[in-house]
């Protein structure tokens, strides 16, 4: 290790802030050129210089660190947060902002840190109760009449989230329903606020998210009593926690995730404009295609004048009126006939009905004998005896008589 270096000091010299903080830059990177340190990776963040910027930190302590590009692509992993990696660098002063962080030379992975282990047990907990399963997935709505969201009413992820609604779907209300986005109390109250919105119906669908941070500080959207309230939301729900390297166990139960809180605001709001352009070229299709057909309709009738078509119609018409008329015709043949074949048969049955008639045997000079004491029919000689009173009926009037003697025909 290298000597110290020190500026000789009494009650009258006086360092300036430069001076205090070359004289800590100069021991401290002259102590430790190299050095090799092992902790859990935190608020990883690839910049667009291709360099990267991170923490790593124990129970107790973390350290800023940086890779740069030239550096990184030698790399057979991509560093995410939660991962225990051991590096390998020398110490940098950043004078500008007094803070101290590695340069790393060297990367490697030493296993899961203690957040990501932690949430990997989680998360296969809850998988295994199926809060994740793809089947209780429920459809974002195109139009919706209300939008609720929960984040920090500070957090520029809210002004995001307005600013996209209010270009993309002016007319759309939408419900903030303010919440902390990190810290011990922030998972409690966030649930509540998904609760809720359920309880009062609030919304057609609920934005659940914040900007983008550690992986510390998105872990209330990681807590179990607030993945288990996205589960249950009978409204539907869109994740976006952080941007789209973070992550959280919301993201899983939520019914849809978005990469970021801008995204999210794009995916629950149709663009009205885009709406209105399809709707205007479904319009002129439609209107072409009647034109086309009307166009083609009258080009097939311009051949024809009306006497023509006169022609034509009595040239169609005139064979399947005379077919008409002969089946008039023959119909009405047939019914005749057969009324008269019904007639017939009639007068048959009345001549037969008369000939058996009373009536036409009285008519031919017969007469009916009644018993006057027993008002019977008399039809054989025993039936009577000499002195009985008879009633003789011929076709008209009545004969009384008296019978003198009564024998069997000789």
């Amino acid at each position: 290790m290298r000597p110290l270096y020190t500026i000789p000091m009494d009650d009258s010299r006086k360092l300036t802030v430069s001076e205090l903080t070359d004289l800590i830059r100069r021991n401290l990177e002259g102590a430790f050129p190299s050095v090799v340190v092992e902790g859990e990776l935190s608020n990883c963040k690839p910049s667009t210089t291709g360099h990267l910027y991170f923490t790593l930190k124990d129970g107790t302590a973390a350290i800023s660190g940086v890779m740069f590009k030239n550096r990184l692509r030698y790399l057979s992993f991509k560093p995410r947060d939660g991962m225990l990696l051991r590096v390998k660098g020398s110490l940098s002063v950043y004078a500008q902002r007094g803070t101290y962080s590695i340069v790393c030379e060297e990367m490697e992975q030493a296993g899961a840190g203690d957040i990501l282990a932690m949430l990997e047990q989680r998360k296969e907990k809850l998988a295994a109760e199926g809060l994740f399963d793809e089947g209780r997935k429920k459809p974002i709505p195109r139009f919706p009449k209300a939008i609720g969201v929960v984040t920090s009413p500070e957090g520029a992820a809210l002004q995001d989230i307005l600013n996209i609604l209010k270009r993309r779907a002016g007319g759309v209300k939408v419900v903030v329903l303010p919440a902390p986005v990190q810290g011990t109390e922030a998972a409690e109250i966030i649930a509540r606020r998904i609760e809720q919105a359920n309880q009062w119906n609030l919304a057609d669908v609920l934005i659940v998210g914040r900007g983008g941070g550690s992986l510390e500080d998105l872990l209330p959207f990681s807590e179990e009593r607030v993945v288990r309230a996205v589960a249950a939301s009978a409204i539907p729900v869109v994740s976006a926690v952080g941007h789209e390297i973070n992550w959280a166990l919301s993201d899983f139960a939520a019914d849809l995730r978005a990469p970021t809180p801008s995204a999210a605001a794009e995916l629950v709001s149709a663009n009205r404009e885009e709406a209105l352009e399809s709707i205007a070229m479904l319009r002129d299709f439609l209107y072409e295609t009647i034109r086309a057909r009307i166009e083609r309709v009258r080009l097939l009738a311009k051949p024809f004048n009306m006497e023509d078509l006169e022609y034509r119609f009595r040239a169609i018409l005139q064979p399947r009126l005379v077919r008409f008329d002969d089946a008039k015709d023959a119909l009405l043949n047939n019914l005749e006939t057969k009324v008269e074949g019904f007639r017939r048969r009639i007068e048959l049955a009345r001549r037969g009905l008369e000939a058996g008639s009373p009536l036409s045997i009285l008519e031919r000079g017969f007469s009916i004998v009644i018993d006057e004491r027993t008002g019977k029919a008399i039809r054989r000689f025993t039936e009577v005896k000499p002195g009985d009173r008879l009633s003789i009926r011929p076709l008209e009037g009545i004969i009384t008589a008296t019978v003198e003697a009564a024998q069997e025909k000789e």
